[in-house]
Protein backbone atom coordinates (compact mmCIF):
# COMPACT_ATOMS: atom_id res chain seq x y z
CA UNK A 1 0.00 0.00 0.00
CA UNK A 2 1.42 3.53 -0.34
CA UNK A 3 0.41 7.11 -0.02
CA UNK A 4 0.82 10.17 -1.18
CA UNK A 5 3.17 13.18 -0.16
CA UNK A 6 4.83 15.83 -0.62
CA UNK A 7 3.92 15.21 -4.67
CA UNK A 8 5.88 11.49 -3.85
CA UNK A 9 4.58 7.80 -3.39
CA UNK A 10 5.57 6.65 0.14
CA UNK A 11 4.72 2.74 0.88
CA UNK A 12 3.41 2.09 4.64
CA UNK A 13 5.07 -0.43 6.16
CA UNK A 14 3.21 -2.60 9.08
CA UNK A 15 1.36 -5.78 10.50
CA UNK A 16 -2.04 -6.27 9.10
CA UNK A 17 -2.52 -7.41 12.60
CA UNK A 18 -1.47 -3.90 14.17
CA UNK A 19 -3.91 -1.92 16.38
CA UNK A 20 -3.68 1.04 17.89
CA UNK A 21 -5.67 2.55 21.38
CA UNK A 22 -8.18 5.37 19.80
CA UNK A 23 -10.67 7.49 21.32
CA UNK A 24 -14.13 6.00 18.94
CA UNK A 25 -17.27 8.56 18.87
CA UNK A 26 -20.48 7.52 17.83
CA UNK A 27 -21.90 10.77 16.53
CA UNK A 28 -25.81 12.01 16.22
CA UNK A 29 -27.79 12.33 12.95
CA UNK A 30 -29.34 15.00 11.76
CA UNK A 31 -31.03 13.42 8.62
CA UNK A 32 -30.43 10.48 6.75
CA UNK A 33 -27.07 8.73 7.18
CA UNK A 34 -26.51 8.54 3.62
CA UNK A 35 -26.93 12.09 3.23
CA UNK A 36 -25.36 13.32 5.61
CA UNK A 37 -22.33 16.31 4.93
CA UNK A 38 -19.12 15.25 7.28
CA UNK A 39 -18.06 18.55 7.32
CA UNK A 40 -21.00 19.03 9.54
CA UNK A 41 -19.74 17.34 12.37
CA UNK A 42 -16.24 19.44 12.33
CA UNK A 43 -16.12 22.69 14.64
CA UNK A 44 -15.84 25.10 11.68
CA UNK A 45 -12.92 26.98 12.25
CA UNK A 46 -10.78 24.13 11.90
CA UNK A 47 -11.71 23.45 8.31
CA UNK A 48 -10.25 26.35 7.42
CA UNK A 49 -7.51 26.69 9.69
CA UNK A 50 -3.81 27.54 8.55
CA UNK A 51 -1.86 24.80 8.77
CA UNK A 52 -4.81 22.64 8.84
CA UNK A 53 -5.94 20.33 6.17
CA UNK A 54 -9.78 18.56 4.93
CA UNK A 55 -9.71 15.67 2.68
CA UNK A 56 -12.51 12.88 1.59
CA UNK A 57 -11.38 9.07 2.20
CA UNK A 58 -12.61 6.87 -0.22
CA UNK A 59 -10.17 3.89 0.28
CA UNK A 60 -10.71 0.06 1.12
CA UNK A 61 -14.08 0.22 1.96
CA UNK A 62 -13.71 2.98 4.32
CA UNK A 63 -15.44 5.86 3.59
CA UNK A 64 -15.14 9.42 5.64
CA UNK A 65 -13.53 12.17 6.06
CA UNK A 66 -10.20 13.17 7.57
CA UNK A 67 -8.90 16.57 9.04
CA UNK A 68 -5.43 17.27 10.39
CA UNK A 69 -3.28 19.88 11.97
CA UNK A 70 -0.94 21.31 13.90
CA UNK A 71 -1.08 24.37 16.05
CA UNK A 72 2.39 26.30 17.07
CA UNK A 73 0.92 29.42 19.32
CA UNK A 74 4.66 30.43 19.02
CA UNK A 75 7.09 31.26 22.27
CA UNK A 76 5.74 29.50 25.77
CA UNK A 77 4.36 31.82 28.29
CA UNK A 78 6.82 30.60 30.66
CA UNK A 79 9.75 31.20 28.68
CA UNK A 80 10.46 35.15 29.77
CA UNK A 81 9.84 33.78 33.71
CA UNK A 82 12.68 30.83 33.03
CA UNK A 83 14.65 34.06 31.92
CA UNK A 84 14.36 36.02 34.86
CA UNK A 85 14.54 33.46 36.83
CA UNK A 86 18.22 31.92 35.72
CA UNK A 87 19.32 34.93 33.19
CA UNK A 88 19.35 32.70 31.16
CA UNK A 89 17.68 32.28 26.97
CA UNK A 90 15.06 30.70 27.05
CA UNK A 91 12.80 29.94 23.69
CA UNK A 92 10.69 27.12 23.78
CA UNK A 93 7.48 26.67 21.83
CA UNK A 94 4.29 24.53 22.34
CA UNK A 95 3.02 22.44 19.20
CA UNK A 96 -0.36 20.46 19.52
CA UNK A 97 -1.39 18.15 16.69
CA UNK A 98 -4.89 17.38 15.85
CA UNK A 99 -6.06 14.00 14.09
CA UNK A 100 -9.73 13.22 13.35
CA UNK A 101 -10.61 10.44 10.96
CA UNK A 102 -15.20 10.45 10.37
CA UNK A 103 -16.16 7.04 9.19
CA UNK A 104 -19.17 6.30 7.55
CA UNK A 105 -20.61 2.57 7.96
CA UNK A 106 -24.09 1.07 7.23
CA UNK A 107 -25.26 1.86 10.78
CA UNK A 108 -23.82 4.83 12.19
CA UNK A 109 -20.88 7.65 11.77
CA UNK A 110 -18.03 7.85 14.28
CA UNK A 111 -15.35 10.18 14.85
CA UNK A 112 -11.95 8.32 15.39
CA UNK A 113 -9.58 11.03 17.33
CA UNK A 114 -5.55 11.38 17.92
CA UNK A 115 -3.39 13.45 19.86
CA UNK A 116 -6.13 16.82 20.38
CA UNK A 117 -8.55 15.72 17.50
CA UNK A 118 -11.11 16.03 19.75
CA UNK A 119 -11.48 19.10 20.44
CA UNK A 120 -12.18 19.34 16.73
CA UNK A 121 -16.23 17.36 16.60
CA UNK A 122 -19.01 20.01 17.02
CA UNK A 123 -19.94 18.49 21.01
CA UNK A 124 -23.51 19.22 20.52
CA UNK A 125 -23.65 16.46 17.60
CA UNK A 126 -21.60 13.43 20.10
CA UNK A 127 -23.84 10.70 21.18
CA UNK A 128 -23.12 10.81 24.94
CA UNK A 129 -25.15 7.69 25.52
CA UNK A 130 -22.52 5.51 23.61
CA UNK A 131 -19.74 4.54 25.62
CA UNK A 132 -21.68 3.28 28.81
CA UNK A 133 -24.08 1.89 26.30
CA UNK A 134 -21.12 -0.50 24.72
CA UNK A 135 -19.23 -0.93 28.21
CA UNK A 136 -22.01 -2.60 29.90
CA UNK A 137 -22.62 -4.57 27.45
CA UNK A 138 -19.47 -6.51 27.41
CA UNK A 139 -17.64 -5.82 29.79
CA UNK A 140 -16.26 -8.93 32.14
CA UNK A 141 -17.68 -7.57 35.62
CA UNK A 142 -15.15 -9.68 36.97
CA UNK A 143 -12.82 -7.55 35.79
CA UNK A 144 -13.46 -3.88 36.11
CA UNK A 145 -10.44 -1.76 36.57
CA UNK A 146 -11.95 2.06 36.87
CA UNK A 147 -15.08 3.79 37.80
CA UNK A 148 -16.03 7.11 37.61
CA UNK A 149 -19.33 7.89 38.75
CA UNK A 150 -21.39 11.90 39.21
CA UNK A 151 -23.13 12.00 41.93
CA UNK A 152 -26.32 13.31 41.46
CA UNK A 153 -26.69 15.77 44.18
CA UNK A 154 -25.95 19.59 43.90
CA UNK A 155 -22.15 18.98 45.17
CA UNK A 156 -21.77 18.09 41.26
CA UNK A 157 -19.30 15.70 43.17
CA UNK A 158 -17.42 12.92 40.88
CA UNK A 159 -15.56 10.21 42.60
CA UNK A 160 -13.17 7.83 40.85
CA UNK A 161 -12.36 4.50 42.05
CA UNK A 162 -9.06 2.12 40.22
CA UNK A 163 -7.96 -1.24 40.88
CA UNK A 164 -4.90 -2.59 38.44
CA UNK A 165 -5.51 -5.93 38.51
CA UNK A 166 -9.70 -5.77 38.05
CA UNK A 167 -12.32 -7.44 40.22
CA UNK A 168 -15.90 -7.98 40.66
CA UNK A 169 -18.01 -4.15 39.80
CA UNK A 170 -19.27 -5.14 43.50
CA UNK A 171 -16.39 -4.23 44.81
CA UNK A 172 -16.15 -0.19 43.71
CA UNK A 173 -19.29 0.35 46.17
CA UNK A 174 -21.07 1.72 43.96
CA UNK A 175 -24.70 3.13 45.28
CA UNK A 176 -27.58 1.50 43.27
CA UNK A 177 -28.97 4.84 43.43
CA UNK A 178 -28.04 9.06 43.33
CA UNK A 179 -25.31 7.82 40.93
CA UNK A 180 -24.12 8.19 36.96
CA UNK A 181 -21.92 5.80 36.47
CA UNK A 182 -19.64 8.63 33.67
CA UNK A 183 -16.67 6.20 33.09
CA UNK A 184 -15.87 2.74 33.50
CA UNK A 185 -12.75 0.51 32.34
CA UNK A 186 -12.18 -3.52 32.19
CA UNK A 187 -11.62 -5.69 30.17
CA UNK A 188 -14.23 -7.15 28.06
CA UNK A 189 -15.74 -10.56 26.93
CA UNK A 190 -17.24 -11.91 23.66
CA UNK A 191 -16.32 -8.85 20.90
CA UNK A 192 -14.33 -11.01 18.76
CA UNK A 193 -11.97 -7.12 18.06
CA UNK A 194 -8.89 -7.46 16.13
CA UNK A 195 -6.67 -6.84 19.39
CA UNK A 196 -8.02 -10.40 20.58
CA UNK A 197 -6.93 -12.38 17.59
CA UNK A 198 -4.20 -14.57 18.41
CA UNK A 199 -4.02 -13.32 21.38
CA UNK A 200 -4.24 -14.50 25.10
CA UNK A 201 -5.34 -11.80 26.77
CA UNK A 202 -8.19 -9.97 26.82
CA UNK A 203 -9.20 -5.95 25.50
CA UNK A 204 -9.17 -3.32 27.68
CA UNK A 205 -11.61 -0.29 26.97
CA UNK A 206 -12.96 2.44 28.64
CA UNK A 207 -16.34 3.35 28.11
CA UNK A 208 -16.95 7.07 28.96
CA UNK A 209 -20.31 9.53 28.68
CA UNK A 210 -18.73 10.39 25.41
CA UNK A 211 -16.67 7.85 23.74
CA UNK A 212 -15.01 4.51 23.91
CA UNK A 213 -11.30 4.50 24.16
CA UNK A 214 -9.98 1.08 23.13
CA UNK A 215 -7.59 -0.84 20.74
CA UNK A 216 -8.83 -0.30 17.46
CA UNK A 217 -6.96 -2.34 13.94
CA UNK A 218 -4.92 -0.26 12.00
CA UNK A 219 -5.81 -1.77 8.61
CA UNK A 220 -9.11 -0.88 6.76
CA UNK A 221 -10.50 -3.99 6.64
CA UNK A 222 -9.34 -4.31 10.31
CA UNK A 223 -11.30 -1.65 11.48
CA UNK A 224 -14.48 -2.22 9.77
CA UNK A 225 -14.48 -5.83 11.23
CA UNK A 226 -14.10 -4.20 14.62
CA UNK A 227 -17.00 -1.08 14.56
CA UNK A 228 -18.96 -3.87 13.25
CA UNK A 229 -18.23 -6.20 15.96
CA UNK A 230 -19.17 -3.29 18.53
CA UNK A 231 -22.01 -1.88 16.45
CA UNK A 232 -23.55 -5.64 17.16
CA UNK A 233 -22.58 -5.36 20.73
CA UNK A 234 -24.59 -2.18 21.31
CA UNK A 235 -27.67 -3.77 19.74
CA UNK A 236 -27.83 -6.82 22.30
CA UNK A 237 -30.89 -5.67 24.04
CA UNK A 238 -30.31 -5.67 27.66
CA UNK A 239 -27.18 -4.91 29.68
CA UNK A 240 -24.90 -7.91 31.75
CA UNK A 241 -26.95 -8.51 34.71
CA UNK A 242 -24.34 -7.21 37.36
CA UNK A 243 -24.25 -3.73 35.41
CA UNK A 244 -28.09 -3.57 34.35
CA UNK A 245 -28.40 -1.05 37.32
CA UNK A 246 -26.08 1.52 35.34
CA UNK A 247 -28.74 1.75 32.92
CA UNK A 248 -31.64 2.46 35.22
CA UNK A 249 -30.49 6.25 34.77
CA UNK A 250 -31.22 6.50 30.61
CA UNK A 251 -30.66 9.28 28.15
CA UNK A 252 -33.58 10.68 26.45
CA UNK A 253 -33.01 11.51 22.55
CA UNK A 254 -32.98 15.17 22.81
CA UNK A 255 -35.25 15.57 19.86
CA UNK A 256 -38.38 13.70 20.92
CA UNK A 257 -41.48 15.60 22.24
CA UNK A 258 -40.62 14.78 25.83
CA UNK A 259 -36.97 16.13 25.73
CA UNK A 260 -38.68 19.93 24.32
CA UNK A 261 -41.39 19.53 27.12
CA UNK A 262 -38.55 19.71 29.57
CA UNK A 263 -36.59 22.18 28.06
CA UNK A 264 -39.17 24.15 28.77
CA UNK A 265 -39.46 23.48 32.26
CA UNK A 266 -35.88 24.08 32.88
CA UNK A 267 -35.98 27.45 30.93
CA UNK A 268 -39.15 28.59 33.08
CA UNK A 269 -36.98 27.15 36.12
CA UNK A 270 -34.04 29.50 34.90
CA UNK A 271 -36.62 32.63 35.93
CA UNK A 272 -37.95 31.59 38.88
CA UNK A 273 -37.27 30.10 42.98
CA UNK A 274 -36.81 26.92 41.03
CA UNK A 275 -33.73 28.07 40.37
CA UNK A 276 -32.58 26.64 43.48
CA UNK A 277 -32.95 23.05 42.11
CA UNK A 278 -30.59 24.06 39.64
CA UNK A 279 -26.86 23.32 40.64
CA UNK A 280 -23.60 23.44 38.95
CA UNK A 281 -21.84 20.23 37.50
CA UNK A 282 -18.03 19.95 35.69
CA UNK A 283 -18.83 18.56 32.16
CA UNK A 284 -16.99 15.28 31.44
CA UNK A 285 -14.58 16.95 28.96
CA UNK A 286 -13.54 19.45 31.82
CA UNK A 287 -13.66 16.87 34.98
CA UNK A 288 -9.81 15.68 34.52
CA UNK A 289 -8.50 19.35 33.98
CA UNK A 290 -10.56 21.11 36.46
CA UNK A 291 -8.86 20.83 39.55
CA UNK A 292 -5.80 22.75 37.24
CA UNK A 293 -7.77 25.84 36.49
CA UNK A 294 -7.13 28.64 37.48
CA UNK A 295 -9.64 31.13 35.77
CA UNK A 296 -13.21 30.10 33.47
CA UNK A 297 -13.83 32.61 30.99
CA UNK A 298 -17.97 32.65 30.61
CA UNK A 299 -19.30 34.05 27.32
CA UNK A 300 -22.63 34.24 27.51
CA UNK A 301 -25.84 36.45 26.75
CA UNK A 302 -23.74 39.24 24.58
CA UNK A 303 -21.19 39.35 27.61
CA UNK A 304 -17.29 37.47 28.18
CA UNK A 305 -16.16 37.61 31.74
CA UNK A 306 -12.87 35.98 33.56
CA UNK A 307 -13.76 34.59 36.90
CA UNK A 308 -11.11 32.87 39.51
CA UNK A 309 -14.13 30.25 40.12
CA UNK A 310 -17.01 29.26 38.78
CA UNK A 311 -20.51 30.01 40.75
CA UNK A 312 -23.95 28.02 39.33
CA UNK A 313 -25.27 32.17 39.93
CA UNK A 314 -22.82 33.77 36.98
CA UNK A 315 -24.88 31.27 34.19
CA UNK A 316 -28.12 31.87 36.22
CA UNK A 317 -28.31 35.59 37.04
CA UNK A 318 -26.86 36.61 33.77
CA UNK A 319 -30.19 34.40 31.74
CA UNK A 320 -32.86 35.12 34.24
CA UNK A 321 -33.96 38.11 32.39
CA UNK A 322 -34.13 36.93 29.03
CA UNK A 323 -37.62 36.55 27.50
CA UNK A 324 -39.38 33.16 28.23
CA UNK A 325 -37.83 30.25 25.76
CA UNK A 326 -34.71 31.94 25.35
CA UNK A 327 -33.03 31.05 29.01
CA UNK A 328 -32.04 27.68 28.01
CA UNK A 329 -31.21 28.46 24.37
CA UNK A 330 -28.62 31.16 25.78
CA UNK A 331 -27.32 29.02 27.72
CA UNK A 332 -26.63 26.47 25.30
CA UNK A 333 -25.17 29.08 22.82
CA UNK A 334 -22.96 30.06 25.97
CA UNK A 335 -19.37 28.83 26.18
CA UNK A 336 -17.39 28.08 29.30
CA UNK A 337 -13.39 27.73 28.82
CA UNK A 338 -10.98 26.76 31.69
CA UNK A 339 -7.71 28.36 31.62
CA UNK A 340 -4.55 26.98 33.64
CA UNK A 341 -3.55 30.92 34.50
CA UNK A 342 -5.32 33.84 36.45
CA UNK A 343 -5.27 36.27 33.31
CA UNK A 344 -7.12 33.48 30.56
CA UNK A 345 -4.61 33.50 28.19
CA UNK A 346 -3.44 29.71 28.58
CA UNK A 347 -6.28 27.27 27.43
CA UNK A 348 -6.94 23.88 29.44
CA UNK A 349 -9.84 22.88 28.38
CA UNK A 350 -12.34 23.66 24.78
CA UNK A 351 -14.96 25.84 24.83
CA UNK A 352 -17.93 24.07 26.73
CA UNK A 353 -21.68 25.01 26.05
CA UNK A 354 -22.36 26.88 29.31
CA UNK A 355 -25.37 24.56 29.98
CA UNK A 356 -23.06 21.28 30.09
CA UNK A 357 -21.90 22.98 32.92
CA UNK A 358 -25.39 22.80 34.89
CA UNK A 359 -27.58 20.15 36.38
CA UNK A 360 -31.35 20.05 37.57
CA UNK A 361 -34.18 18.37 38.12
CA UNK A 362 -38.15 18.18 37.00
CA UNK A 363 -40.51 16.12 38.55
CA UNK A 364 -43.53 15.05 36.49
CA UNK A 365 -45.51 13.07 38.18
CA UNK A 366 -44.44 10.21 38.84
CA UNK A 367 -41.37 9.68 36.88
CA UNK A 368 -37.99 11.89 37.51
CA UNK A 369 -35.61 13.65 35.23
CA UNK A 370 -32.44 14.82 35.62
CA UNK A 371 -30.50 17.44 33.39
CA UNK A 372 -26.38 16.85 33.38
CA UNK A 373 -23.74 17.65 30.50
CA UNK A 374 -26.53 19.27 27.92
CA UNK A 375 -28.27 15.75 28.24
CA UNK A 376 -32.03 14.66 29.99
CA UNK A 377 -31.72 11.51 31.96
CA UNK A 378 -35.05 9.36 32.62
CA UNK A 379 -34.51 7.55 36.41
CA UNK A 380 -36.09 4.30 36.01
CA UNK A 381 -39.65 3.74 38.37
CA UNK A 382 -37.70 0.74 40.46
CA UNK A 383 -35.11 3.29 40.95
CA UNK A 384 -36.61 6.42 41.94
CA UNK A 385 -38.67 4.12 44.37
CA UNK A 386 -35.72 3.00 45.87
CA UNK A 387 -34.60 6.07 46.67
CA UNK A 388 -38.20 7.57 48.56
CA UNK A 389 -38.49 4.25 50.45
CA UNK A 390 -35.14 5.02 52.21
CA UNK A 391 -35.82 8.42 52.40
CA UNK A 392 -39.19 7.75 53.94
CA UNK A 393 -37.81 5.04 56.31
CA UNK A 394 -34.96 7.74 57.67
CA UNK A 395 -38.07 10.48 58.18
CA UNK A 396 -40.06 8.35 60.01
CA UNK A 397 -37.17 7.67 62.59
CA UNK A 398 -38.64 8.92 65.99
CA UNK A 399 -36.60 11.66 67.77
CA UNK A 400 -34.96 11.64 70.74
CA UNK A 401 -34.59 15.43 71.15
CA UNK A 402 -37.49 18.07 70.96
CA UNK A 403 -36.48 21.31 69.06
CA UNK A 404 -38.12 25.18 69.78
CA UNK A 405 -39.90 27.19 67.35
CA UNK A 406 -38.02 29.24 64.94
CA UNK A 407 -40.09 31.95 65.38
CA UNK A 408 -39.40 35.98 64.09
CA UNK A 409 -38.74 38.83 65.24
CA UNK A 410 -41.73 40.36 66.81
CA UNK A 411 -43.76 42.89 65.44
CA UNK A 412 -41.03 43.52 63.07
CA UNK A 413 -41.17 39.88 61.26
CA UNK A 414 -37.43 39.89 60.85
CA UNK A 415 -35.70 36.74 60.59
CA UNK A 416 -33.84 35.65 63.32
CA UNK A 417 -30.26 34.23 62.53
CA UNK A 418 -29.31 30.85 63.55
CA UNK A 419 -27.49 32.03 66.04
CA UNK A 420 -30.48 32.66 67.92
CA UNK A 421 -31.66 30.08 67.82
CA UNK A 422 -28.75 27.55 68.59
CA UNK A 423 -29.63 29.83 72.01
CA UNK A 424 -32.66 28.86 72.19
CA UNK A 425 -32.06 24.75 71.76
CA UNK A 426 -29.57 25.09 74.58
CA UNK A 427 -32.31 26.83 77.04
CA UNK A 428 -33.94 23.38 77.73
CA UNK A 429 -32.72 21.39 80.50
CA UNK A 430 -29.71 18.69 79.58
CA UNK A 431 -29.23 20.97 76.33
CA UNK A 432 -26.03 22.30 75.51
CA UNK A 433 -24.69 25.11 73.56
CA UNK A 434 -21.55 24.05 71.47
CA UNK A 435 -22.06 26.67 68.27
CA UNK A 436 -19.43 28.67 67.03
CA UNK A 437 -17.11 26.87 69.97
CA UNK A 438 -14.59 24.69 67.12
CA UNK A 439 -12.00 21.87 68.38
CA UNK A 440 -8.84 22.28 67.07
CA UNK A 441 -6.03 19.91 66.32
CA UNK A 442 -3.03 19.18 64.12
CA UNK A 443 -4.79 17.19 62.19
CA UNK A 444 -7.75 20.32 61.25
CA UNK A 445 -4.48 22.34 60.41
CA UNK A 446 -5.30 24.89 62.91
CA UNK A 447 -8.27 25.53 60.97
CA UNK A 448 -11.06 23.68 63.72
CA UNK A 449 -13.88 21.71 63.17
CA UNK A 450 -17.25 22.75 64.59
CA UNK A 451 -18.71 19.19 66.14
CA UNK A 452 -22.52 20.35 66.63
CA UNK A 453 -24.08 23.58 67.33
CA UNK A 454 -25.96 22.01 70.64
CA UNK A 455 -25.26 19.12 72.32
CA UNK A 456 -28.52 16.84 73.49
CA UNK A 457 -29.53 15.61 76.92
CA UNK A 458 -28.51 12.12 76.05
CA UNK A 459 -25.28 13.08 74.04
CA UNK A 460 -27.24 13.92 70.83
CA UNK A 461 -25.25 15.81 68.91
CA UNK A 462 -27.63 18.43 66.80
CA UNK A 463 -26.58 20.35 64.01
CA UNK A 464 -29.26 22.82 62.25
CA UNK A 465 -29.93 24.45 59.21
CA UNK A 466 -31.98 27.09 57.50
CA UNK A 467 -32.81 25.70 54.06
CA UNK A 468 -35.69 27.88 52.54
CA UNK A 469 -34.41 29.31 49.62
CA UNK A 470 -31.43 26.92 48.80
CA UNK A 471 -30.50 23.25 48.65
CA UNK A 472 -26.99 24.38 48.89
CA UNK A 473 -27.28 25.01 52.96
CA UNK A 474 -28.26 21.44 53.60
CA UNK A 475 -25.16 20.08 51.77
CA UNK A 476 -23.18 22.17 54.03
CA UNK A 477 -25.35 20.30 56.73
CA UNK A 478 -25.01 17.10 55.67
CA UNK A 479 -20.99 17.33 55.30
CA UNK A 480 -20.67 19.33 59.08
CA UNK A 481 -22.66 15.91 60.56
CA UNK A 482 -20.39 13.83 58.72
CA UNK A 483 -17.28 14.71 59.42
CA UNK A 484 -17.91 15.90 62.90
CA UNK A 485 -18.64 12.07 63.46
CA UNK A 486 -15.96 10.86 61.32
CA UNK A 487 -13.53 13.22 63.74
CA UNK A 488 -14.54 12.18 66.77
CA UNK A 489 -14.05 8.31 65.90
CA UNK A 490 -11.11 8.81 64.22
CA UNK A 491 -8.93 11.34 65.39
CA UNK A 492 -8.22 10.59 68.91
CA UNK A 493 -6.87 14.24 70.10
CA UNK A 494 -9.83 15.87 68.36
CA UNK A 495 -12.19 13.16 70.74
CA UNK A 496 -10.11 14.01 73.91
CA UNK A 497 -10.26 17.69 73.33
CA UNK A 498 -13.85 17.84 72.78
CA UNK A 499 -14.38 15.80 75.92
CA UNK A 500 -12.26 18.24 77.41
CA UNK A 501 -14.02 21.50 76.27
CA UNK A 502 -17.79 19.85 76.97
CA UNK A 503 -16.71 18.83 80.73
CA UNK A 504 -15.96 22.42 81.05
CA UNK A 505 -19.29 23.49 79.38
CA UNK A 506 -21.49 20.92 81.25
CA UNK A 507 -19.82 18.90 83.85
CA UNK A 508 -20.71 15.34 83.83
CA UNK A 509 -22.76 15.92 81.07
CA UNK A 510 -23.55 12.13 79.95
CA UNK A 511 -22.19 11.98 76.73
CA UNK A 512 -20.66 8.58 75.59
CA UNK A 513 -16.99 9.05 75.31
CA UNK A 514 -16.11 5.89 73.34
CA UNK A 515 -18.39 7.16 70.67
CA UNK A 516 -19.03 3.78 68.84
CA UNK A 517 -22.97 4.23 68.69
CA UNK A 518 -23.34 7.84 68.54
CA UNK A 519 -26.44 9.95 67.90
CA UNK A 520 -26.45 12.98 65.38
CA UNK A 521 -29.46 15.00 64.95
CA UNK A 522 -30.19 17.44 61.70
CA UNK A 523 -32.95 19.90 62.30
CA UNK A 524 -34.16 21.59 59.59
CA UNK A 525 -36.40 24.88 58.41
CA UNK A 526 -37.86 24.43 54.97
CA UNK A 527 -39.58 27.72 53.71
CA UNK A 528 -42.37 28.64 55.99
CA UNK A 529 -41.39 25.65 58.34
CA UNK A 530 -43.30 23.15 56.22
CA UNK A 531 -42.21 19.57 57.33
CA UNK A 532 -39.42 17.78 55.74
CA UNK A 533 -41.20 14.83 53.79
CA UNK A 534 -40.53 12.95 50.60
CA UNK A 535 -41.86 15.56 48.22
CA UNK A 536 -41.08 18.75 50.07
CA UNK A 537 -36.90 17.30 49.66
CA UNK A 538 -36.16 17.95 45.74
CA UNK A 539 -33.95 15.16 44.52
CA UNK A 540 -30.47 17.00 44.97
CA UNK A 541 -31.05 16.85 48.75
CA UNK A 542 -32.65 13.55 48.92
CA UNK A 543 -29.49 11.90 47.04
CA UNK A 544 -27.14 14.01 49.42
CA UNK A 545 -28.98 12.75 52.43
CA UNK A 546 -28.67 9.49 51.80
CA UNK A 547 -25.14 9.32 50.76
CA UNK A 548 -24.67 10.92 53.96
CA UNK A 549 -26.68 8.51 56.15
CA UNK A 550 -24.80 5.62 54.31
CA UNK A 551 -21.42 6.83 55.82
CA UNK A 552 -22.86 7.52 59.17
CA UNK A 553 -24.63 3.78 59.18
CA UNK A 554 -20.47 2.45 58.32
CA UNK A 555 -19.35 4.30 61.22
CA UNK A 556 -22.34 3.32 63.81
CA UNK A 557 -23.84 6.13 64.32
CA UNK A 558 -27.61 6.85 64.24
CA UNK A 559 -29.25 9.54 62.07
CA UNK A 560 -32.51 11.52 62.81
CA UNK A 561 -34.06 14.36 60.71
CA UNK A 562 -35.94 16.74 62.87
CA UNK A 563 -38.29 19.24 60.87
CA UNK A 564 -38.38 22.49 62.24
CA UNK A 565 -41.66 24.51 62.78
CA UNK A 566 -42.14 28.76 63.01
CA UNK A 567 -44.91 27.81 65.62
CA UNK A 568 -44.67 24.69 67.86
CA UNK A 569 -41.57 22.44 69.30
CA UNK A 570 -40.69 19.81 67.13
CA UNK A 571 -39.14 16.45 67.63
CA UNK A 572 -39.45 14.11 70.82
CA UNK A 573 -42.24 16.55 72.39
CA UNK A 574 -44.17 17.35 69.26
Amino acid sequence: MTITRDGKDHAVVGKASATRKTSLYRLRLSGPLAEEDLRSYVVDRYLDRDGFATRSVDQDGIRGLLVTGTVAPGRADWCGLLEILTGQDVTEENRTAFGLLLVRTEAAIYGLTYGMGYLMIDPARIDPGFGIEFAIRCLDEDRITKVRRQLMDARGRTDENSVTSGEHIRGFGIEQFGEIVSQISGKIANVPLTFTKDRKRAAHITGSDRSVKLQLAGTSAGLLHDLKCIEEACARTSPLPELAFIAQVRPIDPKSDRAQCLDQHLDAALSSDDANRIALAVPGDCRERYEFAESFKVTLAGTSEVYDELDIGHLVDTVKSEPQGARLPSLRAGRIQMFEDEAGAEPLSRKVPADHWLTAEVSEEAVHYFYWQGQWYEIGAEYLATVESRIAELLSRPATVSLPPWTKSGTTEEEHDEGWYNKEIAKQDGYVLLDRDAVHTRRLRGGGLEIADAIGPSGQFICVKKAETSTAPLNHLFAQGRVAIETLRYDREAREKFLAKLEQLAPGHPVDGSFRTPILVFGILLKDGIPITVDSLFAFAKISLLHTATMLEGMGARLEIVSISRTRVSGMDA
